[in-house]
Parts: C-alpha cells; sequence; structure tokens
C-alpha cells in the first residue's frame, strides 16, 4: 500500500527507526467515545460491538440482516479500524421496539462480541463522537532510543495534524477519484462516495498547507493574516496582536488553524492568505468538485496534542496509550515515530 503522506513534511525530522505497526489486531486497540447518555427509550437499539479484524460497514450490513432491516436503518458515530480490535456502538431504528435476538448474529461471527445495549430516541450520527482511547503497540522496534526520545518531544510539542492515509484510500484511490470527478463535473445520487470524496479533497489540501508551514518554520508561529483559535473562538491575526498570540501559542491558549476549502473566499489575509491560497490554486480538480458541491469553508488546528500519552517499553515493543479527540487520527503520531515496516496480514 502507497504511503500518501511521504511527500510530506516531518515534524521532528524523518524517522530513524522502523518498527511494525498492527502486526497483530490487538496490537492496535480503540475504545469509542460518544458525548452522551442514551434516553433508555426510543426506536433506536443502541449495541455497543468489540470487532476485531472487521470493518464498520461490515459489521453494519450483517447487524442490519441480523435485526431483519435495511443497511440505512444502521448508523454510528464513526469509522472504525479494520486491522484493530475496536469498540464502538451502532444504533438500529426499531420502530416496534422488540429486542432482537443476536445469537445467531454472535455465533456466525465469533470476531464480532455486544459488550452492551440500550435503546434511544435518536440514531448515531458522526457529530456524536468526541473522541477515541487508542492503545497502540509498536513492535520489532529497531532504534528504541530515537523512538522514547521523539515521545518526550511529542508529549512537550505535539505532532502536525495531518489527516491520515485512510482517510485517501487504498493507494489514495479516493483522492484519485475526486479528481476526476472533478475534472470530469461527475454527479451523482450516491451521498457516500461524494462524501469520502469530497473529504479526501478537502484533507489533502489541509495537508499540503500544513506541510509547508513545518517547512517554513511556520508551525508554531503565527503569521499576519492568520486565522488562530482560542477556547472555539476564531479571529484573525493582525500587527497589531500577533506578538500578544505568539505568547500564547507558546503557552497552548492559542491554536494555529489551516484551511478545509470551500467554495467561499478563505477569510485568511496577508502572508497567511498567499501561502493558503496557491494550494487551492494548484489543485483545480479538486477545488471545482468542492465548490460543484457548494462545501462552505471551515478551519481546522495544525497541531495535534495527545491526552494523557503514556509509554512503556519492553525490550523491542513499545505500547502506546493515549486519547484523541474526533477526527484526529493515530497515525499522525505513529508517522513522526517511526518508519512503518509492511505487514503481511492474514486478518
Amino acid at each position: 500500500m502507497s504511503d500518501m503522506l511521504s511527500s510530506l513534511s516531518y515534524l521532528y525530522g524523518k524517522p530513524t527507526a522502523t518498527a511494525k505497526l498492527k502486526a497483530k489486531p490487538e496490537h492496535f486497540q480503540v475504545n469509542e467515545c460518544l458525548g452522551f447518555d442514551f434516553a433508555g427509550h426510543g426506536e433506536h437499539f443502541m449495541v455497543r460491538i468489540r470487532k476485531t479484524g472487521e470493518n464498520t460497514t461490515f459489521v453494519a450490513n450483517e447487524l442490519a440482516k441480523a435485526c431483519g432491516v435495511a443497511s440505512k436503518d444502521v448508523s454510528w458515530a464513526g469509522l472504525k479500524d479494520r486491522h484493530a480490535v475496536t469498540e464502538q456502538w451502532l444504533s438500529v431504528r426499531l420502530p416496534k421496539n422488540e429486542q432482537p435476538d443476536l445469537s445467531g448474529f454472535l455465533s456466525k461471527h465469533p470476531t464480532i462480541e455486544v459488550l452492551q445495549t440500550s435503546w434511544h430516541s435518536k440514531k448515531l450520527r458522526p457529530g456524536d463522537l468526541v473522541g477515541n482511547d487508542f492503545v497502540v503497540a509498536l513492535t520489532e522496534v529497531s532504534d528504541v532510543e530515537d523512538v522514547e526520545k521523539r515521545l518526550q518531544k511529542i508529549s512537550e510539542s505535539g505532532v502536525p495534524n495531518y489527516f491520515g492515509n485512510q482517510r485517501f484510500g487504498r493507494d489514495g484511490n479516493n483522492l484519485k477519484e475526486a479528481r476526476r470527478w472533478g475534472k470530469e463535473n461527475v454527479r451523482t445520487r450516491n451521498a457516500n462516495k461524494r462524501s469520502m470524496y469530497l473529504s479526501a479533497a478537502r484533507s489533502w489540501i489541509f495537508n499540503t498547507i500544513l506541510s509547508e508551514r513545518i517547512e517554513k518554520s511556520y508551525f508554531n508561529q503565527l503569521i499576519i493574516g492568520d486565522i488562530a483559535q482560542k477556547d472555539s473562538t476564531l479571529f484573525n491575526v493582525t500587527e497589531d496582536n500577533i506578538a500578544q498570540y505568539n505568547q500564547q501559542l507558546f503557552n497552548a491558549d492559542v491554536a494555529i488553524t489551516a484551511a478545509l476549502p470551500g467554495d467561499n473566499a478563505l477569510p485568511t489575509q496577508s502572508q497567511a492568505l498567499e501561502l493558503e491560497q496557491k494550494h487551492l490554486d494548484s489543485e483545480p480538480d479538486l477545488m471545482a468538485l468542492i465548490r460543484g458541491n457548494r462545501m462552505r469553508h471551515d478551519r481546522r488546528p495544525i497541531m495535534l496534542r495527545p491526552n494523557q500519552l503514556t509509554w512503556q517499553i519492553d525490550k523491542d515493543t513499545i505500547t502506546l496509550s493515549f486519547s484523541l479527540e474526533a477526527g484526529c487520527f493515530a497515525t499522525a503520531i505513529v508517522r513522526e515515530l517511526i518508519n512503518e515496516i509492511e505487514v503481511e496480514r492474514s486478518y
């Protein structure tokens, strides 16, 4: 599988160590965190599952069959890795409020467990996800000392908030299709494909903007015209306030953001506008797709700070534990630690 991020800048320089990631499913564990409690009643049957070596859509489709409903009646808050052990909630719309018998479903799929069930008045949506807890084991690490030094830097200063390879599809196929759709003005009623390709398009442009900021040493430094964020509020950086906000940036009270482009003009100004605009202009096919679907501009912090990052070392295995907010990628952390050895998987 090709690495779509190979051309992008590293914050701490390209790693010297090699290691395996996800050599076994249990080496990559994800535990989903929702932002609310269930009502305990309603027409949506909530199922918390633990799956091993399976993707979310496959499990959702099989659960739909077991419950006697269409696949569209099963929803989730976030897609989870296939090559992993992951826990997440799925919701099934059952208007008659009849508890389904899942014994057949479980016996057919030994890689899937049902951990908990409940009822709720609304189906799950992507915005319901607050974040994920991770336990990640790096195995056969060639230079444990270097990885540990990098972990210390990450715990102090974070990593680039890149969108991971999975956003762009196997060998970048989502991004390739996004460019083709933009060039050929493809119209479709397939909402899933449209959403997938739009996400790939915007994410790629964000990644290239972020990469240049690292290259030009603007990762930890505001520039004139930036859009910064403080306590979820966005504001413009000007000549009058840049010194003040750079100090708050140093204290981690302020975050630099970069563009998730839309069909409206960039809100950045001056030096920041010049930096961002050229990345939009360099991807005319992706921007044609974005503008053709009338996506609205959004902002995303360029720095990712993993919460509660800890690690344990056992010979040539390093096990990381941390939490990330929704929309952030654990692989953005791993990328700054190791050069991944490709693993031949049987699962």
